[in-house]
């Protein structure tokens, strides 16, 4: 069965990705949670090291233009009110607005928005991280759209052209950059 999404027959994206609470549930557990976790579970092995490095992988979705929730936008671009707390009250009001199904009314974005939200979370917990531990370089990458199982392949970028991001960051010289947002290999202005 093939899905039309574009042209004259085509539906809009909510009715073809369904997102349901325990999807979005899982999309968070996976992308910011599962990243808390790791981070916390090696911090102290990496402050043990002269050229400790973080890197999340993230996406150009995960920038706030994209979330016209304004209370959201408004914690996670508060660079320097910025915590973790914040941030996961924010997460826990996109969850409960799902469950609600409030996404439309409340401003969250209604294509792949625990995508987005997850995303989102995760750039502002690596400039908490970055500000936190500036022993220890953490920084966020786009590596771009890559032909991955997650996208049914049809990223235009190959694994190989997708990593070459994250490893150019993950070994950038000792006292290098922290606390930003990369686009492929370009430093992004857009957070």
């Amino acid at each position: 069965m093939m899905i039309q999404i574009i042209g004259p027959n085509a539906r809009p994206l909510k009715e073809v990705f369904k997102q349901t609470y325990q999807t979005s549930t899982d999309c968070l557990r996976t992308n910011y949670y599962g990243t808390k976790q790791v981070s916390k579970a090696l911090i102290p092995f990496l402050l043990l090291s002269n050229s400790g490095r973080i890197v999340n992988v993230s996406s150009n979705l995960g920038q706030l233009k994209y979330i016209s929730n304004e209370n959201a936008k408004k914690e996670l671009g508060d660079v320097d009110g910025l915590t973790e707390e914040k941030v996961d009250k924010v997460v826990e009001g996109f969850l409960e607005d799902v469950k609600e199904n409030l996404i439309e009314t409340k401003g969250w974005p209604v294509n792949i928005s625990a995508y987005i939200v997850s995303k989102a979370a995760l750039n502002a917990y690596t400039r908490i991280l970055a500000r936190k531990y500036p022993k220890i370089a953490v920084n966020a990458v786009n590596p771009g759209y890559t032909s991955t199982d997650m996208n049914h392949n049809t990223g235009v970028l190959t694994v190989q052209e997708g990593a070459k991001s994250s490893v150019m960051v993950a070994l950038m010289p000792e006292g290098g950059p922290s606390g930003l947002f990369f686009d492929q290999m370009e430093v992004s202005t857009s957070f």
